[in-house]
């Protein structure tokens, strides 16, 4: 499986190392199978030892220029960085990113061979308004994205759930995944809300290939928590 964790505006580069460490050395003494993704505030990129891949939370899509306060190529090329989160629902809604613009970071990063981790979800209100103006919302979404790119992992993080504590139920969830399957074979990771006391429930779903956990990933025992969880459920299947 697949266990993400978005720091987001959080940790600083110095508790990011210590963080990484933390979570290499856990997984390096209970023998974890999962893979698992670590994406730190920008300032935080580093060169790290470790069997955590490190991914940009951002990039703009370009070698490098005149983009005043973005990253572009050449600072993840430094860190050997070659994973990036897209389509981030903040990003989209605090930050004012396009599908149009959304789109094209995702062929820039398509063509130069990236893991892209690509976010999809829908506002408290789209869903109020039904199932099928909620799949309308998230399938507008998908528009530009190559959704048989054979390095792509979508995300799906419904946006009220994205730090308030509201979550969907478990059937929810595993009906909005049967849908989003018919889309993309892409791994299929649920985010929003999740934690140390609903992500082995969640992991558990049929059509969930892993997790996107945001601040509840902030805490490296919690996160290694959910490491662990993932081997359980992948031993629970077999």
């Amino acid at each position: 499986m697949i266990i993400a964790a978005n720091l987001k505006t959080n940790l600083t580069r110095k508790e990011t190392r210590n963080y990484v460490e933390e979570l290499s050395t856990y997984m390096k003494q209970h023998a974890s199978t999962q893979e698992v993704l670590v994406f730190p505030a920008m300032s935080s990129l580093d060169n790290y030892e470790s069997n955590v891949v490190i991914g940009a939370q951002n990039a703009y899509p370009t070698q490098n220029g005149a983009f005043t306060g973005e990253i572009g190529l050449d600072h993840l090329e430094e860190f050997g960085i070659k994973t990036i989160l897209i389509g981030h629902s903040e990003r989209r809604h605090i930050l004012g990113e396009s599908q149009e613009f959304i789109a094209k970071k995702f062929e820039y990063f398509k063509n130069l061979g990236f893991q892209i981790v690509y976010c999809v979800g829908e506002p408290l209100e789209k869903r109020e308004a039904g199932k099928e103006e909620m799949l309308t919302y998230i399938s507008a979404q998908y528009e530009g994205i190559d959704t048989k790119y054979e390095n792509l992992i979508i995300a799906y993080e419904p946006v009220w759930a994205i730090g308030t504590g509201l979550t969907p139920t478990l059937e929810d969830i595993e009906d909005i995944h049967q849908e989003l399957k018919t889309k993309s074979s892409a791994p299929l990771l649920y985010g929003g809300s999740v934690k140390v006391t609903n992500a082995k429930e969640v992991l558990s779903l049929k059509n969930v290939d892993g997790i996107l956990v945001g601040s509840a990933a902030l805490y490296s025992e919690h996160f290694c928590t959910m490491i662990g969880y993932g081997d359980i459920v992948e031993k629970e299947m077999v």
